[in-house]
């Protein structure tokens, strides 16, 4: 049997439970390198196998992975924050499928919600946004043609850019380009959670100066959007002049 599991953003005590008692009972474990925090192999037991992704090929973490069932062992396939955003999980369930090796997925929390955290903010508030947009940046690889962050910047809602830390002056002139104002507040979070996280604010102008006066070019999260700043209205919710299914609207009486 195949886990595969989400690491969560960094921090060790922020895996789930679940995947946590998976990493306990795995033989083999073939972890994502330097985007997993090296402490959750600490869950491991004494004689599991421990295997490095940063330098396989898929080729070889199925063959790890095949050579494990063979013997009737369980492998963990540990994946940084959540599987499902950038992982690569299907070109390696598929293959599962080919070889009929069962396999489920252990979700986990998003290094989205972790920068979300560290910024203490809501990516969604009433008035200013009710949509955010996960999407990267087109480098070496491409990006769907309709895809393109300037197209999708035209939505100005709440964008968190992974995989573009590299590419910021790229970023800056395709958000522009899609109708953000160059004085839009955007957020770096470099390493979400981990002891070296680093947060950055700056604006989509200022956004590559920043980040290279900062010497931030990978494993950062780019959160760019209105929400970031204090204006809002504030939801229905809590307000006590709004009925909902548990709570009856007070008639404020003039």
């Amino acid at each position: 049997m195949v886990h595969f599991v989400g690491a969560g953003p960094g921090a060790p005590d922020l895996i789930t439970v679940r995947g946590a008692r998976l990493l306990e009972k795995a033989d083999v474990i073939i972890y994502a390198g330097s985007l997993v925090n090296p402490e959750l192999l600490r869950y491991a037991k004494p004689d599991c196998k421990i295997y490095n992704s940063a330098y396989m090929t898929l080729e070889e973490v199925i063959a790890v992975v095949r050579e494990a069932e063979q013997k009737g062992l369980t492998t963990v396939r540990l994946h940084t924050g959540d599987p499902a955003i950038y992982g690569a999980i299907k070109e390696q369930m598929d293959e599962l499928d080919e070889c009929d090796i069962a396999y489920d997925v252990c979700p986990g929390v998003s290094s989205l919600f972790g920068a979300a955290a560290a910024l203490k903010c809501e990516y969604t508030l009433p008035d200013v946004s009710q949509s955010v947009i996960i999407t990267r940046a087109e480098g070496r690889t491409p990006v769907p043609d309709k895809e393109k962050l300037g197209l999708l910047a035209k939505h100005q809602s709440t964008m968190i850019l992974f995989l573009s830390s590299g590419l910021a002056e790229k970023v800056k002139n395709e958000l522009i380009e899609g109708g953000y104002s160059e004085d839009c507040p955007v957020a770096v979070v470099y390493k979400a959670t981990w002891p070296d996280e680093k947060i950055v604010h700056t604006t989509v102008g200022e956004l590559p100066k920043v980040m290279s006066d900062n010497g931030i070019n990978k494993t950062a999260l780019i959160i760019v959007g209105y929400v970031l700043k204090s204006e809002y209205e504030k939801s229905k919710l809590y307000d006590k002049t709004f009925s909902t299914e548990f709570r009856k609207a007070v008639v404020e009486e003039n």
